[in-house]
């Protein structure tokens, strides 16, 4: 018998994941941080944030049944998405519990007042080992797939990260990256245009999916001042269990 995860889980999938689905609820949701004005949650990487046509229940409704469930509140808890991360994308994704929460940090991430810190494991090596990419992304809507340019462009729109090579494994580089924009599919484009596609990433050139549907692109910290209290806030999620992010976390470590 399938059990509840694994139910919720089930769509039309281009390659069929040869792992278990599982999707984050009320009781095994991960939570970073949480305070009576936001709450951080470790994403896994089958959760959504915004619906799409697999019906599947957002994160954003789950969060919404552990608050009620935790505080016993009588009717729907106030959650407000504040930012998104790609469905196979794990790591800290931050909600407001408030509307005065939510107005401020949506104002804090329009003007880049957020510091995010990616990890990636990729394909190949970036040109240096530390650099900024300043490049054009295009977004083609019907394929749902950004294009990189090196040259602005009607339509395009500009964008900026910043990476540094951790480590290198057998087949695989480490690389911390730090977006400074906040474009779709930022980063997961601009690293291919760099010759390095996410492992598991085929839509942006790796060769192979992985086997849980994930691509090992996790949302590792995000720091900012609190919304409310105005003390820097730092939260750091760990990422899957997985032989490379473990080999990832283990030079990170090191160094």
């Amino acid at each position: 018998m399938e059990n509840k995860d694994t139910q919720n889980a089930r769509r039309d999938w281009i390659t069929v994941p040869k792992e278990p689905i599982v999707m984050s609820n009320v009781d095994n949701i991960r939570v970073l941080f949480e305070d009576n004005h936001i709450i951080a949650i470790n994403k896994r990487n089958s959760d959504i944030i915004q619906s799409d046509i697999s019906g599947d229940t957002t994160l954003c409704e789950v969060v919404k049944g552990y608050v009620k469930y935790k505080y016993n509140k009588p009717g729907l808890a106030f959650i407000g998405t504040v930012h998104r991360l790609d469905r196979p994308v794990s790591g800290v994704v931050l909600y407001a519990r408030t509307t005065k929460a939510l107005n401020r940090l949506t104002n804090m991430f329009k003007f880049r007042e957020v510091q995010k810190t990616y990890w990636a494991v990729v394909k190949g090596m970036p040109p240096q080992q530390e650099g900024t990419v300043i490049n054009y992304l295009w977004k083609d809507e019907k394929q749902n797939k950004t294009f990189a340019f090196n040259e602005p462009a009607a339509n395009r729109k500009e964008s900026e990260l910043s990476y540094k090579v951790i480590g290198q494994g057998d087949n695989y580089t480490f690389l911390e990256v730090y977006p400074k924009t906040g474009r779709h599919h930022q980063i997961r484009a601009t690293l291919s245009s760099l010759g390095c596609p996410i492992k598991g990433d085929i839509k942006y050139g790796s060769r192979r999916t992985n086997e849980n549907a994930s691509i090992h692109l996790h949302a590792r910290k995000i720091e900012f001042m609190h919304p409310v209290k105005k003390t820097p806030v730092c939260i750091v999620a760990q990422p899957p269990e997985d032989i490379l992010w473990d080999e990832f976390l283990k030079i990170s470590l090191d160094l």
